[in-house]
């Protein structure tokens, strides 16, 4: 029965019922409490429980009723509210979302203990602006770039630099200009830039930038591989000196150096690069004794070890052995340690 028929069928009783007693003519009821009279007729003192209970029920109905009408809010306004919090766990925001009831508080406790990941298939929701976060996030990760400022990324996010390496690797000005303040952005995005400029921009370019980025010996290694393939306009033997004095170079660096550009220089240059190289660090004098071997520079070899202990460099003193006595030798069968 409904709220609204419940009243009308329960004013009816009791008007019916008061009609009723009424016409039996009772009479009145005097009831006196603590000198406090009140005389009504029997009817009105028969059909006054009735209506207390009646109005007792009706306040019943509207308090529960008010209470599940707050309680259907809070409910509704929580669905909004996890709605927004999955938005930003998506964009990998910090949690500062507060849920009205225990159910909500108990999810969004759960889920936020997971990770939330879009899957590659197509995403449909009711919620066009959760449809576009969505889309986005997905772009992101198939290596676009999101530009849309509507889509509001926690800069410290894994996707924001995700989404910033998307950027440096369509848009290599950017990388540019990533690599002129580095301070600016994450380590991993100023490295790909760097390499990015190493792939794309002329030696020109690089060498008035290389000096702002933390190189390692791979990357190191790269920008002497662009440098010998651009070797008009290349390094110095001092520029590159001073880059491998801050790498600490072993034996084995200095030789793939040295087959670097060995192929690349002249016999002339590439022997004054290390030369200097091995006069300054005496890790790279293998290196040199190599680059003079492969020249046939002899007498050069013999000049540079005569002087060093016997225990030392010994692979080149074989070699200069083998080649006294006229016999077949592999430079790259011979370990230069």
């Amino acid at each position: 029965m409904g709220f609204k028929k419940y009243i009308v069928f329960s004013i009816i009783l009791i008007v019916a019922l008061y009609g009723y007693v009424f016409s039996l003519e009772l009479g009145d009821y005097r009831l006196t409490i603590l000198d406090i009279s009140v005389n009504l007729p029997v009817a009105a003192w028969i059909v006054l429980p009735v209506l207390f209970l009646f109005l007792a029920t009706i306040g019943h109905i509207l308090y529960y009723g008010l209470i599940n009408i707050f309680k259907a809010r809070a409910i509704s306004k929580d669905q909004e509210t996890m709605v927004a919090f999955i938005k930003d766990t998506l964009l990998e925001k910090p949690n500062t979302k507060r849920f009205k009831t225990q159910g909500f508080k108990n999810l969004s406790s759960i889920l936020s203990q997971f990770k939330l990941s879009v899957k590659d298939s197509t995403f449909s929701s009711s919620d066009e602006e959760l449809n576009k976060i969505v889309a986005n996030i997905q772009d992101i990760k198939a290596g676009k770039h999101i530009s849309d400022k509507s889509f509001k990324l926690n800069e410290m996010s894994d996707l924001a630099n995700l989404n910033m390496l998307n950027k440096v690797n369509t848009q290599i000005d950017f990388a540019v200009d990533v690599i002129k303040k580095p301070e600016n952005f994450a380590a991993n995005v100023v490295r790909q830039s760097f390499e990015n400029v190493l792939r794309d921009k002329t030696m020109t370019t690089i060498k008035k930038l290389y000096k702002n980025v933390k190189l390692d010996k791979e990357l190191a290694f790269k920008l002497f591989q662009k440098d010998a393939a651009n070797n008009e306009f290349g390094f110095t033997p001092d520029e590159i000196l001073k880059i491998v004095k801050d790498l600490d170079y072993k034996n084995e660096d200095y030789m793939a150096l040295a087959k670097n550009y060995e192929t690349i220089l002249q016999p002339d240059q590439i022997i004054s690069l290390f030369e200097k190289l091995s006069s300054e660090l005496e890790e790279a004098t293998p290196a040199y004794l190599h680059v003079l071997f492969e020249y046939e520079m002899i007498e050069k070899v013999k000049e540079v070890i005569s002087s060093t202990p016997e225990n030392e460099y010994t692979a080149f003193k074989a070699l200069l052995d083998l080649k006294d006595a006229g016999k077949q030798y592999n430079l790259e069968a011979i370990s230069y340690k």
